[in-house]
């Protein structure tokens, strides 16, 4: 065999490619995933389109229109991820992201996304592709403990990506020789809470295993670093594998990236992009590099392929309610034993013994404005141990602000319930086993707590027949809530989530149910309703049958809300959420949080003021704000009296939402990445998993096997030639569409897609004359591809050039379509005079194409066209 340069050649390993320069006895080849030198034994002569066309050599029309199915449908899923096998319908915004990031290599980006459109969904689009066509085979996934979990079931399901959690237990040392657990782990779902932890040389292990291709961070706004107290334990890990060589591609997952700092937010970017970003420059001087690095989408901006608005603002109001005499006498009491206790505290010479309290009276004031049931519980464990307290002060504050750095709200409310029971050692005030024997008789006279109350008439009135989901800081809230509903609508309807899956004091008992299990089981609609602490707030989907949320209690955090609305008003809702917020008009908490609503609201006004398309940038004002402002404002706020409140309230807030931070976020919006429906529409293919079941269909009847359809679901029989490792030998109830929970969704990943793909691309056909259903004039397929090989792998498209009356070009999803739509005749004869005008017209076309392709915005450094196939009618 003698081959030359532009012949084309197939490998059994590469597939098909051009040569591009013969060195006896090897050749170098340009495959999809690069150059390749080979052997001349292990290459195979295959005949070009024109070569065909010129020798008067026809294909089998069918197997002519399979190969270039297989190949349209092979491209589009490697640059857009559309034929992924995501139960969800896909967004245009989620492919946009999906290509962006695959565009490069290695993809290193920040994406910044609202709350709720769908990170993992875009984890899944980016990460099948670069697995499938072996770019990228060793990953790391770091993500909050609770949520590794949750990544490694929605990988499975929704892209049948299997991923092994991290086991500390497994990661022990070995023998010398050994395998460590990192050599034998190549794809990886890893607690950042654990692995940031360097026990028994854990790092010593993860430094000198094989560098991760990829690595993706969620919640990478964890990985933060302060000017003065240094960086986090999750940034110094990034750090020290980057330094060692260990990280290839880094996606960094997170809706609140600056944490209103700009040294903290640079370095963030310095370790995604050391190569554009630095600490030592001002930030602002850098806005310009934010496009290569930064993507954020938000929900008021995203769209379907129609161009349609996707979300709209939840609807909120609030339901008050009023304390009973006894409720009223009870927080009276409490609040002149907290005024106490803080006049007791700045007595003390010692300013560790001062915060130790003062963070004691806040966790009984913000318990307090949870429910009596959560204070009781925390005054009655303190009465048991205020004469026998042990000292551990310095441990428990360090805990709290560990837990609160690192995001674990659901964790430092807990503690909160704790520290309000024995609170570090110390007494409260000089006579503070009295005040607390008074209190708790108080407490006790409370058999019904009227918030309680007014959310069961809500249950009974404007909520009547919804599946609600509920909110509350602390489990004795929760508990007491359980006990009411499962009273009024029994136990089976009703679920909860918190941080240990027990919940104690239920009308006496102890009910236990997994995180994962409540979950599924309120959005299956199996239970009504779900009460759940700040454990949900963030990482979990809740919006399958609901859309109507109750905040039981408000968290001293604004954040906390807006996280918590995030479980509903997200990706895959389909009507508009409903926020209830109960509000008790005599108490400072309500005074105070009309003032801080007032504030939102102003800034937000800001916002529109100053911006084109005015979007929810709320979650990224508040990200920027110190959770110690607003438990100042509650905690301080009960000493102030109400004809002083205002004055007060806008001193303590004057830099909240200030210029600095409008201007912030306005350049951060403004100069990341986004996606616009208006720009990105012509490019976005139009395509979906029904557009596989043209060429499954065509593919089967190949082989000689009938696709039996039954409704939305189809079943058949295997062809011999595609069985393989995991394929079966006979399929039923197989889905080429998204949405609902019928038949095993069958896109490409699949293995039998997989095989029919595969055994379609090694055919040789690429001339078909016959008389065509649906085409009455010659169709030209042209491959173009990128000949740089040092980006981001295989960067090719196709174009279709229609000769119809107007000849007209066709984009690759456009194509796939058409051939989707055509119905071959049988196998006609070569016509030498009608096979050599087609040659000449595909010469002139293959220029013409060349001419145009800066007009294509295909982002190639140096593009090679190369005609690859032609469909034409017979003469009539």
């Amino acid at each position: 065999m003698t081959l030359r340069k532009g012949d084309q050649v197939s490998h059994g390993d590469y597939g098909v490619g051009t040569v591009v320069m013969v060195d006896d006895p090897t050749a170098v080849v340009r495959f999809d995933n690069g150059l390749q030198e080979v052997l001349l034994t292990e290459l195979r002569s295959r005949i070009t389109a024109l070569q065909a066309l010129r020798a008067g050599r026809l294909s089998s029309p069918v197997e002519a229109q399979l190969r270039v199915q297989a190949e349209l449908i092979t491209s589009l899923n490697e640059a857009w991820g559309v034929f992924s096998r995501s139960r969800i319908a896909l967004l245009p915004h989620q492919l946009w992201v999906c290509h962006r990031v695959l565009n490069t290599w290695p993809p290193r980006w920040l994406i910044a996304d609202d709350v709720g459109l769908g990170k993992t969904v875009e984890a899944g689009l980016i990460l099948w592709p670069l697995l499938s066509r072996r770019q990228v085979t060793r990953l790391l996934i770091l993500a909050p403990a609770s949520l590794t979990g949750q990544w490694q079931d929605r990988m499975k399901r929704m892209f049948d990506i299997r991923l092994t959690v991290y086991s500390p237990e497994q990661d022990q040392p070995t023998a010398k020789a050994g395998a460590t657990y990192w050599d034998i782990h190549q794809q990886v779902i890893a607690s950042m809470q654990t692995l940031r932890d360097d026990r028994k040389g854990r790092h010593d292990r993860l430094l000198e295993a094989e560098p991760w291709d990829l690595v993706i961070v969620d919640e990478a706004h964890h990985l933060n670093v302060d000017e003065a107290t240094g960086a986090t334990l999750s940034y110094q890990l990034l750090e020290k594998l980057q330094e060692h060589g260990k990280i290839g591609g880094l996606l960094l997952f997170t809706a609140t990236p600056h944490r209103g700092k700009d040294h903290g937010f640079a370095a963030l970017l310095e370790l995604l992009r050391p190569d554009l970003f630095s600490t030592e420059v001002d930030l602002s001087a850098q806005l310009t590099k934010f496009p290569q690095a930064v993507i954020r989408n938000n929900k008021q901006t995203v769209t379907d392929l129609q161009g349609r608005r996707l979300f709209e603002p939840p609807l909120v109001s609030s339901e008050e309610y009023a304390y009973s005499p006894e409720e009223t006498e009870f927080y009276t009491k409490l609040t002149e034993f907290i005024a106490t206790g803080q006049a007791y505290a700045a007595t003390l010479t010692s300013a560790r013994d001062q915060s130790v309290i003062w963070l004691v009276l806040i966790a009984l004031q913000k318990l307090a404005s949870s429910s009596v049931a959560a204070v009781r519980r925390a005054l009655r464990g303190r009465a048991a141990k205020v004469d026998n307290l042990i000292r551990n002060a310095e441990e428990a504050a360090q805990a709290y602000e560990d837990l609160l750095s690192n995001g674990e709200v659901d964790a430092a409310s807990a503690l909160e319930e704790q520290v309000g029971e024995w609170g570090g050692g110390l007494r409260l005030m000089t006579n503070e086993r009295q005040r607390l024997q008074e209190l708790l008789e108080l407490a006790d006279r409370v058999t019904q707590e009227t918030k309680i109350q007014t959310v069961m008439d809500a249950l009974e009135t404007r909520f009547a027949g919804r599946s609600v989901l509920f909110f509350t800081e602390y489990k004795a809230t929760q508990s007491l809530l359980l006990s009411a509903l499962i009273r009024q609508y029994g136990r089976n309807g009703v679920s909860f989530i918190n941080g240990d899956g027990r919940a104690d004091d239920v009308l006496g008992q102890s009910i236990t149910v997994t995180r994962a299990q409540a979950a599924e089981d309120f959005n299956s609609g199996k239970v009504r309703f779900l009460v759940s602490t700040e454990a949900a707030g963030e990482g979990i989907d809740l919006q399958r049958s609901c859309h109507t949320l109750i905040h039981v209690d408000l968290p001293w955090n604004p954040m906390r809300l807006h996280q918590r609305v995030g479980r509903l008003n997200r990706y895959g809702q389909t009507r508009r959420v409903e926020v209830l917020s109960l509000r008790n008009p005599g108490t400072v908490e309500a005074l105070i949080w009309d003032k801080l609503n007032a504030k939102l609201q102003n800034i937000m006004r800001a916002f529109d003021a100053v911006m084109d398309e005015p979007e929810d940038l709320l979650q990224l004002v508040l990200g920027m704000t110190s959770p110690r402002l607003f438990d100042r404002l509650f905690s301080e706020g009960q000493r102030v009296g109400r004809d002083q409140m205002s004055d007060w309230f806008d001193r303590q807030t004057a830099q909240f939402g200030g210029q600095d931070v409008l201007k912030t976020v306005r350049d951060l919006i403004g100069h990341s990445a986004s996606f616009d429906y208006q720009q990105a529409s012509s490019l976005i293919p139009r395509v979906d998993l029904p557009d596989l079941l043209p060429f499954f269909r065509l593919a089967l009847r190949h082989n000689s096997r009938l696709l039996r359809e039954e409704g939305d679901l189809v079943n058949f029989k295997t062809p011999e030639d595609w069985m393989g490792i995991g394929v079966l030998r006979e399929y039923k109830n197989l889905a080429f569409f998204r949405g609902g929970d019928r038949g095993d969704v069958a896109g490409v990943g699949h293995k039998v897609v997989d095989a029919a793909l595969h055994q379609s691309r090694g055919l040789q056909a690429n001339v078909a004359l016959t008389q065509w259903a649906g085409l009455e004039a010659p169709l030209y397929v042209f491959r173009v591809a990128d000949r740089v090989t040092t980006g981001p792998g295989a960067r090719r498209t196709f174009i279709g050039r229609l000769m119809s009356g107007e000849p007209r070009w066709l984009r690759d999803w456009e194509l796939l379509q058409l051939l989707n739509e055509l119905k071959a005749g049988p196998d006609a004869a070569a016509d030498p005079g009608l096979m050599q005008a087609l040659a000449d017209m595909l010469e002139d076309e293959t220029h013409a194409l060349t001419e145009q392709l800066p007009d294509l915005n295909l982002d190639y450094a140096a593009p090679l066209v190369e005609p690859y196939a032609i469909f034409a009618p017979l003469p009539q």
